[in-house]
């Protein structure tokens, strides 16, 4: 007999939230209730409640604007969904960087040479956080999982943003701190910035080589920490 399978309480509120957006009708632009509101609604926490929102700004389906509030930004969009079971967390970290390497690896290819300005600026800002972040000896983690988020839309593929907002749940581990190390990728943090030049510079083979050595790191990384665990 299988053991049944326990959902996180932030998916199970990441799933009331986007029902509770169809079913009151929200259109694109409108606001949603504050954070304390939609805990007080939905009977969970404000971390569950915050990741529950985290996971829907990255499939663009809501759009949090720090000191204005929780605003819906896509609610018709066909998007694609995925459930895979693995054998144990180090696998499965694996088994997603060989899917980054394909998908990511392309929208970093595409961004190359499609992305826009406002991009370019959004990378940069990102970029610069990271830096002062760093000076500070501050947490990368979310600044960092923003500026892949923007390498993602300056592709300019919607269905590519698609299939990585599908399999977000297992792409967010690599920011959480896994295996509970917060340096576990800190040998990555250069690569960011010539990946980011690369892009500028519209170099789409300059910026795969940085990204395949960023991901070469990470995946040193994932075995490290795991060898060190036995």
């Amino acid at each position: 007999m299988k053991p049944i399978k326990r959902e996180l309480v932030h998916e199970l509120a990441a799933r009331e939230l986007q029902s509770y957006i169809m079913e009151a009708g929200l259109k694109a632009g409108e606001k949603l209730p504050p954070l304390e509101e939609l805990c007080e609604m939905m009977q969970v926490g404000r971390s569950s409640m915050r990741e529950a929102l985290r996971y829907l700004e990255a499939l663009d389906m809501i759009e949090i604007l720090n000191g204005k509030g929780i605003y819906v930004r896509d609610v018709e969009t066909y998007r694609l969904y995925a459930k895979v079971k693995v054998e144990d967390f180090e696998t499965m970290l694996l088994h997603v960087c060989e899917v980054r390497r394909a998908i990511e690896g392309q929208c970093v290819e595409l961004a190359a040479s499609r992305a826009t300005p406002d991009n370019i600026a959004e990378m940069d800002y990102c970029l610069d956080e990271m830096k002062r972040l760093k000076a500070i000896n501050g947490d990368k983690s979310q600044i960092d999982m923003k500026f892949h988020q923007t390498i993602y839309k300056a592709s300019g593929n919607p269905v590519l943003e698609s299939v990585i907002g599908s399999m977000w749940e297992m792409m967010e581990h690599f920011w959480q701190y896994p295996f509970g190390k917060a340096d576990i990728f800190e040998d990555t943090y250069e690569f960011h910035f010539t990946l980011g030049e690369a892009i500028k510079n519209k170099d789409a083979a300059k910026a795969r080589t940085e990204f395949n050595i960023l991901m070469d790191l990470i995946e040193q990384g994932i075995r490290n920490a795991t060898a060190q665990k036995i």
